[in-house]
C-alpha cells in the first residue's frame, strides 16, 4: 500500500490573482492537498498616468531599479521598454526569488536579490543597497504599499521615486461555494500573501463565515501579515515563505499538530 501524501485531503484557500494561484493550487495538488482557488485580489495594469509617465522620465538617468513583485516585473518592463531599450547603467533588484527569477526571465542576467527571507528588509541589508547616497532609484510597485523601501533608501542620501505601474483590486467574487465548503469540513487553512489580500478575503467572505475562521489556519508570508488584527480571527498563524515548497512544509505541520 502506498504511503499517504504529506498534504493527503489537507483543504487549503489559495487567495492569489488567478494567474498565480494555478501554479501554486497544481503544486500543493501533487502533494495531497485539495486547493480551493478564490482570488482576494485582482491585478489591473496601469497603461499610463502623468505620474507613472514622469517617473520613466527618470529612467534614463537611475542607477538602480527595484521591482517588489513578479506583477510590477510585467506592467512595469512592458511599460519602460516602450519607450526604448532598457538603460545600460540601471542595475535591477528584486524582492524575493519570484520576483528575481522574473526579472531573469525577461533577460536581465544579474538581478540584485536576497537570500533567505524576501522581503524590504532583506534586500535592505544587501551590500549593494547599504551606499547610495547621490544615487538615482526608481521602485516599480503597484499603488499603495509599504513605505520602508524608499524612506530607508531616502534617509540613506538616495533620490528614490515609484513607478507605480498597477493596481491590486477587490473582486466580486461569490463566496458561497467556498461557505459551503467550509461547513462540510473540507478546508483546513487558507494562504494569504498580504494585509490587503487578508483584509479583501475576510470582507468576501463575511461574517457568516466567522466560526470557520476561527476553526483554521492562516499560511502568511511575513510576520508583518501575522500581526494584522485581522489575523486573529483565524485558529493559529503560520509564517512561512512564499514559494510552493515552504507552504507545502508549513501545511504539512497541520497533519502532525491539528
Amino acid at each position: 500500500m502506498n504511503a499517504p501524501l504529506p498534504l493527503q485531503g489537507l483543504g487549503v484557500v489559495i487567495t492569489r490573482p488567478a494567474a498565480a494561484a494555478e501554479p501554486l493550487a497544481a503544486s500543493l495538488a501533487r502533494e495531497g492537498a485539495r486547493p480551493f482557488v478564490f482570488p482576494a485580489l485582482v491585478i489591473e495594469p496601469i497603461l499610463s498616468s502623468p505620474a507613472l509617465e514622469a517617473a520613466l522620465d527618470r529612467l534614463a538617468t537611475c542607477g538602480l531599479a527595484i521591482f517588489v513583485s513578479a506583477n510590477a516585473v510585467e506592467h512595469g518592463l512592458a511599460a519602460a521598454r516602450e519607450r526604448g531599450p532598457w538603460p545600460a547603467l540601471a542595475r535591477v533588484a528584486a524582492i524575493g526569488e519570484a520576483t528575481a527569477q522574473a526579472l531573469r526571465n525577461s533577460g536581465f542576467a544579474r538581478v540584485i536579490s536576497p537570500e533567505g527571507r524576501h522581503d524590504s528588509e532583506t534586500l535592505l541589508a544587501h551590500e549593494e543597497l547599504r551606499s547610495v547616497e547621490g544615487l538615482e532609484v526608481l521602485i516599480f510597485r503597484g499603488m499603495g504599499g509599504r513605505e520602508l523601501l524608499r524612506d530607508t533608501l531616502s534617509s540613506r542620501g538616495a533620490r528614490v521615486t515609484y513607478a507605480e505601474c498597477y493596481r491590486r483590486v477587490r473582486p466580486a467574487s461569490e463566496s458561497a461555494p467556498l461557505v459551503d465548503a467550509w461547513a462540510r469540513g473540507a478546508i483546513q487553512a487558507v494562504s494569504v500573501l498580504s494585509a490587503e489580500t487578508l483584509e479583501n478575503f475576510v470582507e468576501m467572505v463575511g461574517e457568516e463565515a466567522a466560526p470557520y475562521l476561527a476553526a483554521t489556519a492562516l499560511i502568511v508570508p511575513h510576520p508583518a501579515v501575522a500581526a494584522h488584527p485581522l489575523a486573529r480571527r483565524f485558529r493559529r498563524v503560520l509564517v512561512t515563505g512564499a514559494e510552493p515548497e515552504a507552504m507545502a512544509r508549513a501545511l504539512a505541520t497541520l497533519r502532525v499538530n491539528p
